[in-house]
């Protein structure tokens, strides 16, 4: 018996879009970059979505509407790309109405903007902390009560994904600010759920154990980001499009009776 983790299989091929999310009108914060929201952007709009992109990142956002503008599916079309920063409520505000005013509505708020770092407790400030809790948890209940707002009024539904994170289940040293934001995304995302299905509205929640993206390497050291995926029962993080995948599904039809759930992408072991 070793204890080395398992080679596995490379990572396989995004597969094609099978029209989960056709004609719905899809939001998506910190879509920016090359991370989850991105991913996600890309993957609503091969699964035939409008989607309307934010990030706090005003040139990266313009990168991120050429890029999914040269989709086959978008043909040249470039989406609404709307700046918001989370944690000025100003902003948030105008995101969602921009993109009601635009397409008249949406239906699918994905709400992905997040901040992390490193830092243990006792070194640990108090702008530290703050910051990470004012991006991570509050921006994204900034984020659910304006698209709730917007849900309630119209009168027919809509559906909210959340991006949490494994870390609001399990302990990482140099992480408790982040883990106390996600932890606090699960209990927001399930508190709000019994609140909207009130209203036909369903809000679910991911949480990635390691998906694989540059800004990791910003805020781990490559000894610690090789030890996390170790500990992956296929030896590798998830690739972006994976996690994706997953809040893909959860905005569709085919999860109409999920809602308050906090859904695990992950391969981790023990």
């Amino acid at each position: 018996m070793t204890d080395r983790a398992p080679t596995g299989p490379r990572p396989p091929v995004p597969p094609a879009g099978h029209g989960l999310l056709n004609g719905k009108i899809v939001v998506v914060t910190a879509a920016a970059g090359t991370g989850i929201g991105f991913a996600t952007a890309k993957r609503c709009v091969e699964e035939g979505a409008t989607v309307v992109i934010s990030d706090a990142h005003h040139r990266r956002l313009g990168e991120a509407a050429d890029a999914l503008a040269e989709l086959p599916e978008l043909a040249g079309a470039r989406p609404l790309a709307v700046p918001c920063n989370v944690t000025d409520e100003s902003e948030v505000q105008h995101l969602y109405q921009a993109a009601v005013d635009h397409h008249g509505r949406f239906d699918v708020a994905v709400n992905n903007a997040g901040l992390g770092g490193q830092a243990d407790v006792v070194d640990m400030t108090d702008e530290q902390w703050s910051v990470v809790l004012d991006v991570t948890l509050t921006g994204t209940f900034r984020c659910t009560r304006a698209a709730l707002r917007h849900f309630y009024a119209r009168g027919d539904g809509g559906v909210i994904v959340n991006n949490a994170s494994v870390l609001g289940w399990r302990a990482q040293a140099g992480q408790a600010h982040y883990a106390a934001a996600k932890a606090g995304v699960m209990a927001l995302t399930r508190c709000s759920a019994m609140e909207a299905a009130l209203h036909g509205v369903r809000i679910n929640a991911v949480s990635p154990s390691l998906a694989v993206h540059p800004f990791l390497n910003k805020v781990m050291a490559d000894e610690e980001l090789a030890e996390l995926r170790r500990r992956e029962a296929f030896g590798r993080g998830a690739e972006v499009w994976e996690v994706a995948n997953v809040i893909a599904f959860l905005a569709s039809e085919y999860a109409t009776y999920m809602t308050g759930e906090v859904v695990s992408v992950s391969s981790q072991h023990p």
